[in-house]
């Protein structure tokens, strides 16, 4: 309708204007129309999805084909770049070729492994080569050709993602029939987002009281039974891969409640009569260690001999090796004791005339001492 409306009124303009404006209008645009096409006439005539995901450690290559136009007559000219985020920043060279020579701009992360797809890129393949891909290279490149006076570009995003790993898979619950049981499925490393899904193999339906969550990797029956009994199988994956695990699940029977108390009884019954008898054992070597020890302190008193008498000595040696001995003489006719120690006494004349009398050692005797 629109454009209906237009050529009504181009109609009735050109109608009711004079023919010499008419004349100049259509001249006019025509040579507008014409100086455009000369001046965009460099066209990048590559087509394609503008986000490419790709796995790490594979590679990729961004198309940049370009078709010059007749007017272009000026020095070939390729950039390829990375796009900055920020848009106050300026973009970050990486590759160029400018008169049949191809230049390295960086020596960061995103330019290794980058080359020209095609051998003289001047023959309208300016594709970009990328080989091992890794996180590092996620980003927005940019492909410029110039050859003045045309010049074109295209951009193109690079999503380097992870595969998801080989997944865990375990159960959890009795596995006994009636109960509910979880089986668990998860995966160590994959990039986001990763879904995973279970199913039975041998193309066998799955349980329809189950309900499994594709984030978490969770199957639950809540009621289990032993038609569900069997091999299942989960796989996870992403944008770039899949893996996945198998595991088999089983059917126990409950165990008989009665079997379980009566058994739960008698052992311990069994552990009270074993701690009884350890008890007695206890008591029973107690009470003879201390029988046996208060006999044998009887016998030592009853066997024990008395202890040795010692007199004490009236005159201490000067030597204490040898044991003082003891002499008689009588002194007006009454007999006094004298010690010797450790020698021999001489007898001697007494000044009062009195005869003097041999002195004779007492001998010691090692029960008794000496002689009083």
């Amino acid at each position: 309708m629109f454009r209906q409306s237009c050529s009504r009124l181009r109609s009735a303009f050109f109608l009711s204007s004079p023919p010499w404006l008419s004349a100049f209008l259509l001249c006019t645009a025509s040579l507008l129309s014409t100086e455009l096409k000369y001046t965009l006439g460099m066209e990048v005539t590559s087509t394609g999805p503008q986000t490419i995901q790709k796995a790490e450690g594979e590679s990729v290559t961004l198309g940049c084909s370009y078709t010059p136009s007749p007017s272009d007559s000026g020095e070939l000219d390729i950039e390829w770049s990375v796009v900055s985020p920020d848009t106050t920043q300026k973009d970050q060279m990486l590759m160029s070729y400018t008169s049949g020579t191809k230049y390295v701009h960086s020596n960061h992360a995103l330019a290794k492994g980058l080359s020209f797809a095609a051998r003289d890129p001047s023959m309208g393949d300016a594709s970009l080569s990328i080989s091992l891909l890794s996180p590092a290279h996620s980003a927005t490149y940019q492909c410029k050709v110039k050859k003045s006076p045309g010049v074109d570009m295209r951009k193109v995003s690079v999503v380097v993602m992870v595969k998801p790993s080989v997944p865990k898979c375990w159960v959890e619950g009795g596995e006994l029939v009636g109960e509910a049981v979880s089986l668990h499925c998860q995966s160590a490393k994959g990039s986001t987002p990763l879904k995973y899904t279970w199913r039975r193999e041998s193309a066998r339906p799955m349980p329809a009281p189950a309900t499994q969550n594709s984030v978490t990797g969770e199957l639950k029956i809540t009621n289990h039974s032993q038609s569900f009994a069997g091999i299942y199988l989960c796989e996870v994956n992403n944008a770039v891969g899949a893996e996945h695990c198998r595991i088999n699940l089983k059917v126990n029977k409950p165990p008989n409640r009665a079997a379980v108390i009566v058994g739960t009884i008698v052992g311990s019954l069994l552990l009270i009569f074993i701690l009884l008898v350890f008890l007695g054992l206890l008591y029973w070597k107690l009470s003879n260690r201390h029988h046996y020890e208060k006999e044998f302190s009887n016998d030592i008193r009853e066997d024990a001999p008395p202890p040795e008498s010692r007199p004490v000595s009236r005159h201490r040696s000067r030597n204490g090796s040898q044991h003082p001995q003891v002499t008689y003489c009588q002194v007006d006719g009454t007999e006094m004791s004298s010690f010797n120690e450790g020698h021999t006494h001489t007898p001697s004349s007494n000044s009062h005339g009195h005869t003097p009398v041999k002195h004779t050692p007492v001998e010691y005797d090692s029960k008794y001492g000496y002689a009083v």
